[in-house]
């Protein structure tokens, strides 16, 4: 990808704090309009329909704000509480992590093409929750999210592993990191096919947890890694204003006063750490991380500060929309999110590569 060509390093090019906060908040109106909307509409979705005004009048019982009996089944306020909401709840925090780590890798390495699982942290969640599943652990644990707990650790390993083996000295080279995500990915996938291969008997847990899903989300599974993915949004949101000079490539940010080498290892601890908690919680689900940040460095502009947050928000929409479209795509019979995500990603991701080669040649 070409650099952004600019003949002397100035402070001009940064929107002042003034200029960014003016747009962005009508923006970030809107989508959270969105997110609520779509959030609702996909709550409604299911064998019982529970419409939009039951849901109100639910939130409004429940926080004290209606009084007096009830006027619908209590089976509905049960299927929303205990069900879809934790469902589209974790759905959205996946989407939101998935996003800004996006966002974040897409930042550092200057490139629309790069996604959260660019450092091999797809491939070293799979192995740590194929380990989890082989392995003779007591049943019960598996009830508590050993599984989970596996993946997460493995993703976090692996890219603690890729930026060992990426530094040159002092410094982060932005090729040895690549080189060693795909050396350090490519020896987790080979592992962990080769598990798959000698346990066939686990072959189906396996592959139904690795499509991922939200077909067993919990309000606990959602209150474990809303802490990560807030704490990875927050980081990256602090580091916009560093992560838009440093599009102007690693010798202007530092002459604009940058510490580079401290920024990279900000966002790709934050990023990672928003990547590890989403696969842990939902398997690998692809597509999302590459396309909303792009979309919203489109409909929004190159600036961090903005793309950041918006991305988090965006993340969460497309998210629960396609974890609806999983459920209610083939009437009762539910697929995998990933599957969706993938069917529409894929077509962007293509022509986002067609425009990608066209600034190049």
């Amino acid at each position: 990808m070409r650099l952004l060509d600019v003949p002397t390093p100035s402070l001009a090019v940064i929107p002042s704090p003034a200029s960014v906060r003016r747009p962005l908040l009508p923006a970030l109106a809107l989508t959270v309009a969105l997110l609520v909307a779509v959030s609702l509409a996909a709550s409604e979705l299911g064998k019982a329909g529970i419409p939009f005004s039951v849901q109100a009048q639910v939130i409004a019982r429940r926080v004290g704000l209606m009084a007096g009996p009830a006027s619908w089944p209590a089976s509905s306020e049960t299927i929303l509480f205990e069900i879809r909401w934790p469902r589209v709840v974790l759905a959205g925090l996946v989407g939101a992590a998935l996003a800004v780590a996006g966002a974040g890798y897409q930042g550092l390495f200057r490139n629309p093409l790069a996604d959260p699982y660019l450092l091999g942290v797809a491939s070293g969640a799979g192995l740590g929750g194929v380990i989890a599943f082989i392995l003779p652990f007591p049943p019960e644990l598996y009830g508590v999210g050993i599984v989970q707990l596996a993946a997460f650790l493995g993703a976090l390993a692996t890219v603690v592993a890729v930026y060992a083996l990426g530094r040159v000295g002092r410094a982060t080279p932005v090729t040895t990191l690549l080189l060693a995500g795909v050396a350090v990915g490519a020896l987790a996938s080979s592992a962990t096919a080769y598990l798959m291969y000698v346990r066939g008997d686990k072959l189906l847990a396996i592959y139904s947890w690795l499509l991922g899903g939200f077909n067993v989300a919990t309000w606990r599974q959602a209150l474990l890694i809303a802490p990560a993915v807030v704490a990875s949004a927050v980081a990256l949101s602090l580091c916009g204003r560093m992560l838009s000079v440093l599009q102007l490539g690693e010798e202007q940010a530092a002459a604009l006063g940058v510490d580079v080498e401290r920024l990279k290892l900000v966002v790709i601890l934050a990023s990672t750490l928003a990547t590890a908690a989403a696969v842990s919680a939902a398997g690998l689900i692809g597509f999302v991380g590459l396309i909303v940040p792009h979309t919203v460095r489109l409909l929004a502009g190159p600036d961090y500060r903005r793309l950041v947050p918006l991305a988090a928000l965006g993340g969460a929409v497309v998210l629960i929309a396609a974890d609806a479209a999983a459920r209610g795509l083939l009437g009762p019979t539910e697929i995998p999110v990933g599957v969706v995500t993938a069917a529409g990603g894929a077509p962007f991701f293509l022509v986002l590569l067609r425009r990608q080669k066209r600034s190049l040649f």
